[in-house]
């Protein structure tokens, strides 16, 4: 190498020095620091530098080591954040207090919506909610009604048994073509406005056992079972020929009243009749046969019941010679 190319070789050699010196004074971490070495003047001859040649690090001292890091780096699956309670505020300090978010509301029913819970009361909720209500059944037993709630348009059987009732008006069954049966049995019942069940379709089933009824109202022809037993009734009360009509009568019950005599003619459909323990003293041929038809016989008719009656059976044969079978009866 020629003497003219020796003061560029220093000055380039002395140039990497002071950039090398440069670079550990700014390094914030010494022991990561490139460390020095002494240059070889073959690698930095300008002159012979093959730029296509390959670079070797190894140049500038040994290979980093990873390990002398204080800083673990571990690549893995990404840990899900960590839930915060719902009471625990979230917010840094300094900040406001968020309160914890609450879950949406159910959506709940509009208690007010018409029909939703049947009719209104008067007593503060429906019906539906004072009583329980099941398909067309109306159930009321026992809540301390004083009279008859409004009922839904399609009930079919309503129970309002052992409660305080003691009228009954013509508006409270009013347009309830589907009802079937009424059951107020154990309430006190005194009062009923005329007509009250004769507008009523469908009823098979009257139930007024245990109440303070002197008279009865006009029945419907469907009935099918009548029961008014434990009652005050008397037969004035009573109208005339009041069962005759009803041709599917099966049952019915008038026991523990003061009826003066058997409420004849009575339908040829009826099975069961109870009359204990009234004030009957006498009976007729018409009574339960046909004086008119010697062969009439009234096959359907086979619990009659007449005792507890100041009444002497044996002395009335011809009363119940068309029975399949005996009155039970006094004497």
């Amino acid at each position: 190498m020629n003497e003219s190319s020796q003061p560029l070789r220093m000055t380039s050699q002395s140039l990497i020095v002071a950039l090398a010196l440069l670079l550990a004074s700014l390094d914030p971490h010494p022991g990561m620091a490139v460390p020095l070495v002494e240059p070889d003047d073959d690698v930095f001859d300008l002159e012979n530098y093959d730029l296509t040649s390959d670079l070797d690090l190894n140049v500038y001292g040994g290979s980093y080591d990873y390990e002398d890091s204080d800083q673990e780096i571990e690549v893995g699956t990404v840990a899900p954040d960590t839930l915060q309670p719902a009471n625990q505020p979230t917010d840094g300090p300094g900040e406001e207090a968020t309160p914890p978010s609450l879950p949406p509301a159910p959506v709940t029913l509009d208690f007010k919506g018409p029909g939703l819970f049947g009719p209104e009361t008067g007593l503060g909720m429906p019906t539906c909610l004072l009583c329980v209500c099941i398909g067309g059944s109306v159930y009321c037993d026992d809540t301390g009604l004083e009279q008859i709630p409004p009922l839904p348009k399609d009930t079919t059987h309503f129970y309002g048994r052992f409660n305080k009732i003691r009228h009954i008006k013509n508006t409270d069954f009013l347009n309830l073509n589907k009802l079937q049966s009424i059951d107020l049995t154990g309430n006190q019942i005194s009062e009923m406005d005329e007509d009250v069940f004769r507008s009523l379709p469908q009823l098979q089933e009257l139930l007024l056992a245990e109440n303070s009824l002197q008279a009865m109202s006009e029945l419907p022809v469907t009935m099918k079972r009548v029961d008014l037993r434990n009652n005050r009734l008397v037969s004035r009360g009573m109208h005339a020929e009041t069962f005759k009509d009803m041709s599917q009568l099966k049952f019915l019950y008038l026991s523990n009243n003061k009826l003066d005599y058997v409420p004849a003619p009575l339908p040829l459909s009826l099975r069961v009749l109870h009359l204990q323990n009234n004030n009957i003293q006498s009976l007729h041929e018409d009574t339960f046969c046909d004086s008119h038809d010697r062969n009439f016989i009234r096959h359907n008719l086979e619990d009659i019941r007449l005792d507890g009656n100041p009444l002497n059976i044996n002395l009335f044969a011809e009363a119940y010679i068309c029975l399949p079978r005996l009155p039970v009866g006094s004497r």
